[in-house]
């Protein structure tokens, strides 16, 4: 199955952040649709189609998912292990946080974790790190088709 419109899940309580990353996403990756969410119960319910988000048209499917660890209800690290204990493990999910301790990175990736990344508190850093994120995850990166995941590259920057 290919994908027509990459989908970025945004799990991220601090709302300054998530527009950040947010306007990032819009001024170098046009073509993805940001959705978000601001607490870990949110971010399963939407991956698991429960309550609000159970309907696959108003909340499809993401192609990555960026998580930040220290969010409210649930915590990063919980919402990463019950994605990869699920079947929804295959759908990459990369950290992105403001903590650079060693223990989270190591557990994140303990938890399988995708990628971790330490936002950067400058804002042209944060949107070249958004470019890398749209170039190597929405662009280069291939998916089996196997998995129901996005399948192939998309072109260009399309991402």
């Amino acid at each position: 199955m290919g994908v027509d419109r990459p989908i970025v899940l945004l799990v991220e309580d601090n709302l300054d952040h998530a527009r950040l990353v947010m306007r990032g996403f819009a001024k170098h990756c046009v073509a993805n649709e940001v959705r978000h969410v601001e607490d870990g119960e949110a971010a399963l319910d939407y991956l698991f189609r429960r309550g609000d988000y159970a309907d696959p048209e108003t909340s499809p499917a993401p192609t990555i998912v960026l998580l930040d660890l220290r969010l409210p209800r649930l915590d990063g690290l919980q919402v990463l292990q019950e994605i990869k204990h699920s079947p929804l493990k295959d759908i990459p999910v990369i950290i992105l946080t403001t903590s650079s301790g060693e223990q989270d990175i190591a557990k994140a990736y303990e938890y399988r974790a995708n990628s971790y990344l330490v936002k950067p508190i400058d804002f042209p850093e944060l949107t070249k790190m958004i470019d890398d994120i749209c170039s190597y995850w929405l662009a280069w990166n291939r998916y089996p088709n196997s998995t129901g995941s996005p399948v192939g590259m998309l072109s260009g920057r399309d991402c």
